[in-house]
């Protein structure tokens, strides 16, 4: 460890502490100590978790605001729930038929990032806030005209259509009906398929960070003046972060709609898009574990509160209000930030001086 260099040694920090926290969760699980709603929430806190990590790649890495995050959620979700439904006479195996839909759903997410990132990226600010939100409304609309069947000749696709006009053989299945959604799908996400995801994607976005392409990814979001006239190709690096991004939601989305039997495509809306961006924002720009934390304490807080008595159910969204007021407020503020970071200043003298210490000893 006193070899490495810093964001190693951090890295392995993060992974080490997931890690530790899903053993801490399937003991209290295997013990019956977490209850059933909260059992339900820890599959789609791992999708969001994910969800912030790769949008703040855009966000805080990239420095480009983006509002049609969900929508490649929707792209992951549909496209990787068709083809592990299509899988189940093949790979009767769930996890197996779980990782080719999430990298199949992730493939489809990143080009999708990769069309539409070639003309939205050549705009800045409140443009390109505008288009990505108009691409994430698109997205869901062409989601709610879809229809999607599975018969002995193999897949029907229809749009502005019923399922019926499809022509399917009698006895076939339904996938995708339209305002309807998902339909049918058998549920094989998992907790710890969650978490392997997230390692994964913590592995992705943090050496993509500490690499010479996120040096010239920050770069282009400190100046972008500066950076062209180095040499640094800013079509490429942006287009390397937005697609990147638009991947990792892929297999998010595949992971969050296996784990209900019915999806609509309303649940990957402009709200949702705008729920991501507030983990983020709260969390940290740029900061992946800031993203990790507020997504975890933000998303499950409203279910928590609906256990208390119906007085204080009717406040939880007011109380889920002042919470993030007050979060924004603390991370903002100069004061605490300031504390922080003389706590770690200090932790870190305190360590280098016990190195010391033990490396005096071993002299003698």
């Amino acid at each position: 460890m006193k070899t490495m260099k810093k964001s190693t040694t951090a890295n392995i920090l993060c992974y080490g502490i997931i890690i530790v926290f899903f053993v801490v969760i399937q003991a209290m699980l295997s013990s019956g100590s977490i209850g059933t709603q909260l059992k339900g929430l820890l599959v789609p806190v791992c999708c969001y978790i994910v969800m912030a990590i790769s949008l703040n790649l855009t966000v805080g890495v990239l420095g480009e605001l983006s509002l049609g995050h969900a929508g490649f959620m929707s792209v992951g979700a549909f496209v990787g729930a068709i083809v592990c439904t299509c899988l189940e006479t093949v790979i009767p195996l769930g996890p197996a038929r779980l990782a080719i839909g999430m990298i199949i759903g992730a493939l489809f997410a990143g080009l999708a990032g990769f069309l539409i990132g070639i003309p939205v990226l050549r705009l800045k600010g409140d443009y390109l806030a505008i288009v990505t939100l108009a691409f994430g409304e698109i997205i869901k609309n062409l989601a709610l005209c879809l229809y999607v069947g599975l018969d002995g000749n193999g897949l029907h696709f229809g749009f502005l259509s019923s399922i019926r006009a499809l022509g399917m053989e009698e006895g076939a299945r339904t996938i995708v009906d339209g305002p309807v959604g998902l339909q049918g799908i058998t549920k094989i996400s998992t907790f710890t398929s969650g978490i392997v995801l997230i390692l994964i994607t913590l592995l992705i976005v943090l050496n993509l960070v500490n690499s010479r392409s996120g040096r010239a990814i920050m770069a282009l979001r400190d100046n972008r003046i500066a950076a062209e006239s180095v040499g640094i190709p800013v079509t490429k690096y942006k287009l390397m972060a937005f697609v990147t991004s638009a991947a990792i939601a892929g297999a998010a989305g595949c992971l969050y709609a296996m784990n209900y039997s019915t999806v609509v495509a309303t649940k990957f809306d402009f709200n949702a898009s705008i729920l991501v961006l507030v983990f983020v924002v709260l969390g940290g720009l740029g900061n992946m574990w800031g993203s990790i934390i507020a997504t975890g304490l933000l998303y499950v807080l409203p279910e928590i509160l609906r256990q208390f008595n119906s007085d204080i159910q009717k406040y939880r969204m007011l109380i889920y209000a002042i919470v993030l007021i007050l979060v924004m407020l603390a991370t903002n503020n100069k004061a605490i930030r300031g504390f922080f970071s003389k706590m770690k200043d200090a932790i870190s003298r305190t360590a280098s001086g016990r190195r010391k210490s033990k490396g005096g000893e071993q002299g003698e």
